[in-house]
């Protein structure tokens, strides 16, 4: 028989999305999935769209951020796989069937996770073509390539064993992002997970994306490293990667946010310094040294400029 798959969709104000990311689901041609949309203390119309589906499971809580209603979706779902859908994202024809049949073939993994493409703000692709890195054949060790870098890239292409996510107690409610980084970082530390090739998601662009903060991804991807200091110590092959993930979120999230600093400053002067105190903390705690090589010069070259 074939096993249930139930999709999750939290959702905090993203009405205007929703709509698209359900019946995304809801076209699939899996025979076995239920569907369960988690309003996570809403204050638009997330709750009338769900609700306006017979197939949809709607949940309310007051809000306790993405981790945590994923967490509350999980707990009222039954299927022995899971897949966790952002409410402004969509699944292509075929992902369920997809990544249930390579989970059914392969019953080591804790999850496979498949390819995507980016879409715009309207629903359409963007030529950034399909996305989808590094195999888990080609890094050899999954562990030591998630520690270098989050090679999934979009959570929405991950199909879970329910067996594993219970057994990790979920994802922790502590991280406002980067939760799902922390949880492949756990899995991958203890279990062996597998990729297909196929596309079977869309990823939205959109200004109002959390990842779109850079100073919070940067506090979260490198805490959520942090959190494996104690399982490498000793391992040089994971200390390696551990420093050059860390490099590599400094250097990823540090310059954007010094980007965003020199923005403020171009635009509204010193007021824009002073909007920018937290940004500067953050610079000064996580990536003191894209103060030093490169903040001060295009802080610099920004003052120059309104002078002139």
């Amino acid at each position: 028989m074939l096993k249930l798959v139930s999709v999750i969709i939290p959702c905090y104000n993203q009405a205007k999305f929703l709509r698209e990311a359900i019946e995304s689901v809801l076209y699939q041609e899996h025979p076995r999935f239920e569907l369960i949309v988690v309003d996570d203390g809403s204050t638009d119309e997330t709750s009338d769209v769900a609700a306006s589906y017979d197939r949809v499971r709607l949940i309310r809580q007051s809000n306790r951020g993405l981790a945590g209603a994923r967490n509350r979706g999980l707990a009222a779902s039954c299927g022995e796989y899971v897949t966790f859908l952002d409410s402004d994202d969509r699944l292509l024809p075929g992902a369920l069937e997809i990544g249930s049949r390579q989970l059914d073939l392969n019953q080591e993994w804790a999850f496979v996770y498949g390819r995507y493409r980016y879409i715009d703000v309207n629903g359409a692709p963007l030529p950034q073509g399909q996305q989808g890195s590094v195999s888990v054949e080609d890094c050899g060790d999954s562990y030591e390539e998630m520690l270098v870098r989050n090679f999934i890239g979009m959570h929405g292409t991950v199909m879970y064993r329910r067996e594993v996510l219970e057994r990790l107690y979920g994802f922790d409610e502590t991280f406002m992002v980067c939760e799902d980084y922390e949880l492949y970082l756990r899995i991958c530390r203890q279990f062996p997970i597998g990729k297909h090739d196929n596309l079977v998601a869309e990823y939205r662009l959109h200004a109002e994306s959390l990842s779109r903060d850079s100073s919070l991804m940067l506090k979260s991807a490198i805490r959520a490293l942090h959190l494996q200091r104690q399982f490498i110590k000793g391992k040089e092959q994971y200390q390696k990667a551990y420093e050059a993930g860390i490099r590599g979120w400094r250097e990823l999230y540090g310059e954007r946010v010094v980007e965003e600093i020199r923005c403020r400053f171009r635009d509204y002067g010193y007021l824009g310094l002073v909007q920018s105190l937290g940004r500067l903390f953050v610079l000064l705690r996580y990536y003191p040294q894209g103060i030093i090589d490169h903040g001060c010069r295009k802080i610099r070259c920004t003052f120059m400029e309104k002078l002139i």
